[in-house]
Formats: structure tokens, sequence, C-alpha cells
């Protein structure tokens, strides 16, 4: 296991330098001669109409609705994996990152509301400050080294699976438009067709990528976001069956040949779209704007205290214990790293508020939290004094 979870932290702490080399980019070309350009390019339209369908999207909403499924198709396949052979299928384990993850979701989504409830465009951002950033606050613990115990950097790795596996419940249930009864039922049928591979014992990926490119289609001009195709063609992909050793098995081949792809093209291309931010722009009717101040309480206070609340109370109660060799200022600290938000924020914020002209609120709000969120998890695990026995329990 401590093998598996180092190589784990190793491979997502590389994936935040190009995520952080597109994001610095993105502000610096938003804030130069070249913005209004970038701007443009982004909104140019691609596409037409094929076989009857109208497929004309904008640059943006191609990386948002397209190239996006990649990324959540390897969140998908991660969260199969761990709850089938990983740690969450490990009751033992999961149950103080469970108690985190949903207390780091209720208080930031409650905080949230408390500043935006008058307003109801505002308010259906509600999500947005509830999700972690796995591969920015894996890199803070990495960079950190040996000051972060593996039991805590466990606790990490499992409290955001649970935390990505509620977003995409989240964006199933709320962030959909207008359904569309034929397109859902081509779906389903696709999502049957999947299901009979898996029944039938195909072991070969490329036909189930096949069918599900014919599923991404069809959950395009459903109504339902085109990303949630990714997360259920993860779930039918079969992980385990044949005779084959575990390391030639075709879906863990599949989710290391996406991983690169994800950490080095998907995710700083979502991000050097979605994080651009005219810093000319930013008034003071922006910075006080009940969005971004939402995000910022949310994310910065309300993660990091419904994380350690959630955890601390169970432990309290007797029915979990911290991690190995992890004090309670330590927790506080990996619980802080919590609140970087960045990608899957930015994401629901791009599923909230489309069209409704509060982009920058969101950019300012994610950008500031999540910053604040790795400097005080960084601080307090960098200068928090060894462990000892009145540190625990």
């Amino acid at each position: 296991m401590i093998t598996r979870l180092r190589s784990f932290f190793s491979g997502d702490a590389a994936a935040a330098l190009p995520l952080l080399g597109a994001t610095v980019l993105a502000l610096v070309l938003a804030n130069s001669p070249f913005g209004t350009s970038v701007q443009g390019a982004l909104h140019a339209v691609l596409g037409g109409t094929v076989l009857g369908l109208d497929l004309a999207k904008t640059v943006e909403h191609w990386i948002n609705d397209g190239l996006m499924v990649i990324f959540f198709l390897l969140v998908g396949m991660e969260i199969k994996r761990e709850v089938v052979e990983g740690e969450l299928a490990q009751l033992s384990t999961i149950a103080l990152p469970v108690a985190g993850a949903v207390g780091g979701i209720v208080l930031p989504a409650a905080i949230y509301v408390a500043f935006t409830w008058r307003d109801p465009v505002a308010l259906h951002g509600w999500a947005i400050p509830s999700a972690t950033d796995i591969a920015f606050a894996v890199a803070v613990l990495s960079a950190l080294g040996k000051r972060v115990p593996l039991g805590l950097k466990l606790f990490l790795l499992t409290l955001a699976i649970v935390d990505d596996l509620a977003a995409i419940l989240i964006i199933a249930i709320f962030y959909t438009s207008d359904l569309s009864a034929l397109s859902l039922g081509l779906a389903a049928a696709c999502l049957g067709g999947l299901l009979a591979l898996n029944l039938a014992g195909v072991r070969r990926m490329l036909p189930y990528l096949l069918l599900g490119a014919v599923l991404w289609l069809c959950v395009l001009k459903s109504g339902v976001h085109a990303t949630l195709s990714g997360v259920a063609l993860a779930f039918l992909l079969p992980l385990k069956g044949g005779s084959e050793p575990r390391e030639e098995r075709g879906f863990l081949k599949l989710e290391h040949a996406l991983k690169p792809w994800v950490s080095f093209l998907v995710m700083p291309v979502f991000a050097f779209a979605n994080s651009g931010l005219d810093l000319a722009g930013i008034t003071s009717s922006v910075i006080v704007h009940p969005v971004t101040l939402g995000i910022v309480a949310g994310l910065f206070f309300g993660k990091q205290f419904g994380v350690f609340a959630a955890a601390w109370a169970l432990v309290r109660l007797g029915w979990a214990r911290l991690p190995d060799g992890a004090s309670w200022a330590q927790l506080y600290g990996v619980s802080a790293c919590a609140g970087i938000g960045f990608t899957m924020s930015l994401f629901i914020g791009t599923l909230a508020f489309a069209g409704a002209g509060l982009e920058p609120m969101v950019r300012l709000g994610v950008l500031v939290a999540s910053l604040l969120s790795a400097a005080v998890g960084y601080a307090v695990l960098r200068f928090v004094p060894p462990l000892s026995n009145n540190l625990r329990n």
C-alpha cells in the first residue's frame, strides 16, 4: 500500500506543475495586449450540423463539454478501482476521511448560501466551494516530504476521492438543463450495451471506448452535462476478470495511458480557458460581490473547519482514530489544504453561471481562497512541532 501511495502522490504532485503554469499563463495573457485575442479565440465557434445534430459550440464549450470528459473518465476509473480493490474497499480506513469529506461539503455550501441567499442567480453556485483539487493539494503535501505522515496523505487521498464522487452526483442532480427524452433514451441504450459487453466477458477496451463515444454524443444532446458520460463509462469498464496478470488488465493499462494526457493536456487546457482574470476589471464591486465573498469564505474557512470538525467529532465519539503518526495540528493543516478548490470549483462555476456574467467573481474567489488555503496548510504542516503524546487523543 505504501509503495502505491507514494507512486500516486509523486504522479499527482507532478500534475500540479503544468496546471499551475497554465493558470499563470492565462493570468499573464489576460492582463496583456493579447487578452482580447485570447478571449476571441476561446469564444470562436467550431462545428456545425452533423447528421441533423447541431454541434456548433465555442472553443471554450468544446473544452468544458468535450475535453473534460477525459478528465471525468479518469476520475471515474480511479474511484472504481479504489472502491473495488483499493482503500475505499476497506471500511475501517474510510470512516474518518468520509466524515471529513461530508463536513467539507456541507459547511462550505452553507457559508456560501449565507452570503448569497438574497440572489437566486448567485445562489445557484452553492456547490462551488465544496470541491477539493487533488493535484494542488497533493503538491503541497509532497513539497513537505516526510514532515507529513503517510497516514495523513492517505486521509487526504481518500477524502479527495469521496469529494470527487460527491461533486459528480451534485453535477448530475443539480446542474442539468432541459432534458431530451430521445437523447436520454439513446444514452440508456448505450449504457445497456456497455453493460452487455461487461457481462459477456469482453475485456478489450476498444469496443467500450467506441460505444462510450456514442454515449457522450447522446448525453451532450440530452441536457445532462456531457462530462457525466465519462463517469458512466468508467463505472462500466471491466476491472476484474480474465486470466491476465493484474498489470496486464486493459482497465489499468487504459488508466495509466490516460493519466499523462489528463495531467499534461486536459487539465492545463481547462485551466488556461477558465482561469484568465483581467485584474484591471477587478473593481470594488467584484471584490465585495456575494459570489466572491461566498466562495472565499466557503472554500477557505468552511472547507478547513468542516473537514477538521467532522473528523474531530468522529474521533472524540470513539468511532475512528487519528491516522498513524499524525497530531491534531497536522490534521488541521491537511484540512486547510482541502480548501484548494481550483479545477472542480472552476468547473462547477462554469455550469452554475453559464451566460450570467459572473465569471470574474468565480475566478477571483477560487484563486484567492485556493492560495490562502495552500499557504495556511503549508505553514501549519511546515512549522508544527513533532508529534508528542499530548497531541494525540
